[in-house]
């Protein structure tokens, strides 16, 4: 096994973080999957990370030498190449040791066996062309919704459904729900639908940077969004998605009109005082809206915020993680909270864009 090339220290760092973010953290995987692998042909540097669910791809252009691959411990190598100063950096392998030099710096890395690397395909799908800007805006607006728990795998998705308008994406950890339509995105046929990883559109979202442009191949199990030089392959989830639409209400009697960024604030403020799980009651009223949070033992915030309530006065309360991570992502200045009561869900929605909603379920309290 032998390879060898020289490339600017902060182009590898870019391409082994990114490639690195895919690689496995899980113990009883295959070790292998701890590693990044190098291939080399040519000028031509590609770096692959993978734990079989998600991998990720960077294209690099260095200085080739000598044609190979090689599989590196992903961290290592990353904390070695950001460790150096900036500048060129040599990397050769001879054997099982990695050779990185820039003088007066030397590190030996023992590599992994690279033909344990397993073979990965890319979804076979046709190509379509999506606005980067536009999806990466609605990938940020419905990802933080979906749920980090691995027993449940469903809800760790976001569904990509195709809808009469476009395209539209839900996701949902069962506390709150997150709904976006991108009109006028056709990528699905009529009445299709996909799960895909919330892991792997926050990735996309990541490695966007000032592109333009997003090809997404599906197929069907796979799917690949390719963006610039990194190519990211992430395997569906399979199942059936909860049915979303039932747990929006039709009505709501009661609408409040707040400034999102004076909210957003308020919030923010007072979620200091609700500690220990507690959650922030909105009390909502003619004279406008007051935001309390009491802690035992700890201490209680209060704040008024000025805006417009129609409707019977109310108090509601919510955790505040989950409604600070709602107002953040609602488009535009005016932010619309409509509530039926204290125990039926609540509907954050943008004031002048129809095309984003977020539901929130409330916390009992006594």
């Amino acid at each position: 096994m032998s390879l060898r090339f020289r490339c600017e220290r902060d182009t590898l760092v870019e391409a082994l973080g990114a490639a690195g973010r895919a690689v496995t953290t899980r113990g009883g995987a295959l070790p292998v999957l701890a590693g990044v692998r190098l291939e080399l042909i040519g000028d031509h540097l590609t770096v692959t990370g993978s734990d079989l669910d998600l991998t990720i791809t960077v294209d690099v252009e260095v200085a080739g030498a000598e044609d190979g691959v090689a599989v590196l411990p992903s961290k290592l190598i990353s904390d070695v190449v950001r460790s150096l100063r900036p500048g060129a950096v040599d990397l050769s392998i001879e054997d099982d040791d990695a050779r990185v030099v820039q003088a007066p710096a030397e590190f030996s890395i023992r590599v992994i066996p690279a033909d344990e690397f397993p073979e990965l395909s890319a979804a076979d799908g046709d190509a379509v062309t999506l606005d980067a800007r536009a999806f990466c805006a609605a990938i940020d607006q419905v990802e933080k919704a979906a749920s980090s728990d691995d027993a449940r795998p469903i809800l760790t998705g976001v569904l990509m459904a195709a809808e009469e308008q476009g395209l539209r994406l839900v996701s949902t950890d069962s506390y709150r729900l997150s709904v976006r339509d991108l009109d006028g995105t056709a990528i699905l046929g009529e009445g299709q639908k996909v799960l895909v990883p919330s892991r792997a559109l926050k990735e996309l979202s990541r490695v966007v940077g000032e592109a333009e442009t997003i090809t997404l191949r599906l197929g069907e199990r796979d799917a690949s969004f390719d963006v610039g030089s990194v190519s990211i392959t992430t395997r569906l989830i399979e199942g059936d998605f909860p049915n979303y639409r039932g747990l929006i209400p039709s009505n709501h009697p009661n609408t409040l009109t707040v400034s999102r960024d004076a909210l957003l604030d308020a919030v923010r403020r007072v979620r200091l005082l609700a500690q220990e799980s507690t959650p922030v009651r909105l009390a909502m009223s003619a004279t406008g809206l007051e935001l309390v949070a009491v802690t035992q033992d700890v201490g209680q915030a209060h704040e008024s915020v000025e805006a417009t309530y129609h409707g019977e006065d109310l108090t509601v309360a919510f955790n505040p993680e989950y409604l600070i991570d709602g107002i953040e992502v609602a488009p535009g200045d005016e932010i619309t909270l409509e509530t039926v009561d204290e125990l039926k869900p609540a509907l954050l929605k943008s004031a002048d864009d129809p095309a984003f909603l977020y539901l929130l379920m409330p916390v009992r309290v006594s």
